[in-house]
């Protein structure tokens, strides 16, 4: 249920005000260019702040528009992708550029169904970027804002593992008229950095007073915890490191350089050929290995 019209603005004026005093100062909220936040929503699936800034502006003064990124070499892409992991993702914002600029003259589109057509953009990136580059009233829930909003207004301690239809009914309901991209950054930067997971800093919560959960006494919720994900000895860590001995070559690398960096032999050539078929590597004539699709 949305909190009564008194009661919801109050909450929208509480927390916009206390964004606009405490709002860490980050590069695509200085400068709200439409591709600079689409490279943002990129960088950040998955990846806190802190390891994307040293990234973002080195790749933006490298490719500042679609264009420029859309005639690099997917073994450019990727190296500069580096350690921001996933780099399938770097895969799918190249992919992205060369549509951006086959279809829509090399500007990124506002319309949302137009963004939910590019390669790797789902429905929380589309509005995203639809909301915080062009000021649309889009309905953006990212875990942060999930968890406040489960919090303030459900007095739950944290939201279900998929969105509902109850939450987005929810969110839709306490979007404001006027400056929803502003109420959007407000309520994922307090999630980020008041309403967080493991140690909420009540105090410090503008909208403390109308928190159901705080009235609630802060009951634990009934689902089950989410697993945290593990990374020694995975997939992801073995194929973590055959990229980085490829990303730190400066020409083709042979079989026995990738053999020494992993010592499960099936696990490697599994992971291997994963990436392989995934075109984050590629193999050339003679047999070597490199970064990228070999385009």
């Amino acid at each position: 249920m949305a909190p009564a019209q008194s009661d919801l603005k109050f909450t929208h004026t509480r927390i916009r005000a206390w964004f606009y005093e405490n709002q860490r100062r980050l590069p695509w909220r200085d400068d709200r260019a439409p591709w600079r936040v689409m490279v943002s929503e990129f960088m950040l699936q998955q990846t806190p702040v802190a390891r994307v800034l040293p990234v973002f502006e080195t790749w933006l003064e490298r490719w500042p528009t679609p264009a420029d990124l859309a005639n690099a070499s997917s073994a450019e892409v990727l190296q500069a992708w580096g350690r921001l992991g996933y780099p399938r993702r770097a895969q799918r914002l190249h992919e992205a550029a060369r549509v951006i600029v086959r279809d829509h003259d090399g500007a990124v589109p506002n319309d949302l169904d137009a963004l939910l057509a590019l390669p790797g953009v789902g429905d929380y990136t589309a509005a995203a970027i639809h909301t915080f580059a062009f000021d649309g009233r889009a309905i953006v829930l990212d875990t942060n804002v999930r968890r406040v909003f489960a919090r303030l207004v459900a007095g739950v301690e944290r939201p279900s593992a998929s969105i509902t239809r109850a939450e987005r009914d929810l969110a839709a309901s306490l979007l404001p008229a006027e400056d929803a991209h502003v109420w959007a950054a407000a309520t994922m930067e307090l999630g980020a950095v008041v309403c967080t997971a493991r140690t909420p800093d009540c105090a410090a919560c503008p909208v403390r007073e109308m928190c159901a959960w705080r009235a609630a006494g802060y009951p634990e919720s009934e689902l089950p915890k989410p697993r945290g994900q593990a990374w020694a000895g995975t997939d992801r860590q073995c194929r973590g490191r055959l990229m980085a001995v490829l990303r730190e070559a400066d020409q083709p690398v042979p079989k026995p350089l990738l053999d020494v960096v992993w010592p499960h032999a099936d696990q490697r050539e599994r992971c291997l050929d994963s990436l392989l078929d995934d075109e984050l590597v590629s193999l050339t004539a003679d047999g070597l290995f490199v970064l990228g699709a070999g385009d």
